[in-house]
């Protein structure tokens, strides 16, 4: 099934969620985002599926958020806020495990995304790259609590520096878990979602355990939109998004992509 950006299909009773806009680096608008969050509630229960895989068509994971559509306001940028958010919030609500298949670059929000996924399986085309700090833009998703969580010290260099994360370093320092070939990847995701969810009653309740506490997420939601309202009031967000499109203009060729 497909339904505007969002691929759906079960497989060997694992939900496979695909962002599927390659032409533009399945860059993300608000309207896929509020779809994919309502899909993954909708698999998460546990009713459907035994486990949810994420994953993108082509040679992106996803560029993030689709900058064509640049918000205008503080109020537009709480909403493209929302949405990222409400993403990471329900894949942390699920009962059942949620991989990230990381098929090629994944940027910005879409890497963030990640971030909250109970693994995260790349192929040697993965690579992470954060360029909010030097567009003008704040980091979502909880990422400014998750990123440590994963990587440690590493989290500073990738999100100040915006330094592009390749595949082996991605699995040295912990964004990635595993690295498989291309074509079996998805096969691969869904085999672990069978190994870890043998009996879907305990797991459940692992998955609480384990994955971090909601009250520690929300406030990192809240200490980013603040954050991203100061970047508003200081015109770092104008400035940065207004770069970004005189670089894209010197490079027609280049699709939109960012947070």
């Amino acid at each position: 099934m497909t339904d505007r950006y969002l691929d759906m299909r079960i497989d060997d009773d694992v939900a496979v969620l695909t962002l599927n806009r390659p032409a533009k680096l399945n860059v993300m608008d608000v309207a896929t985002r509020v779809l994919l969050a309502q899909t993954i509630r909708r698999f998460g229960t546990g009713d459907l599926v035994r486990g949810i895989v994420l994953t993108g068509t082509g040679r992106a994971f996803s560029a993030g958020e689709d900058l064509r559509t640049v918000p205008t306001s503080y109020d537009e940028i709480r909403e493209a806020f929302a949405t990222f958010h409400d993403i990471t919030r329900a894949i942390l609500e699920t009962k059942i495990p949620v991989i990230a298949a990381v098929n090629g670059i994944a940027v910005g929000g879409a890497s963030e995304i990640t971030l909250c996924c109970d693994s995260r399986i790349g192929t040697r085309e993965a690579e992470y790259f954060q360029p909010e700090n030097h567009r003008g833009i704040i980091i979502s998703n909880a990422s400014s609590f998750l990123m440590g969580r994963l990587v440690r010290n590493h989290a500073m260099r990738i999100i100040l520096g915006s330094n592009r994360i390749g595949a082996d370093e991605a699995l040295r320092i912990g964004l990635l878990d595993e690295i498989v070939a291309q074509q079996t990847l998805v096969d691969r995701a869904v085999e672990v979602v069978h190994q870890w969810n043998s009996d879907p009653r305990t797991t459940a309740l692992h998955l609480g355990l384990l994955r971090p506490r909601p009250e520690d997420i929300e406030a990192a939601f809240a200490r980013e939109d603040d954050a991203a309202r100061q970047s508003w009031e200081s015109g770092a967000f104008t400035e940065g998004i207004g770069g970004f499109w005189t670089s894209k203009n010197a490079a027609p060729s280049a699709p939109a992509q960012s947070n």
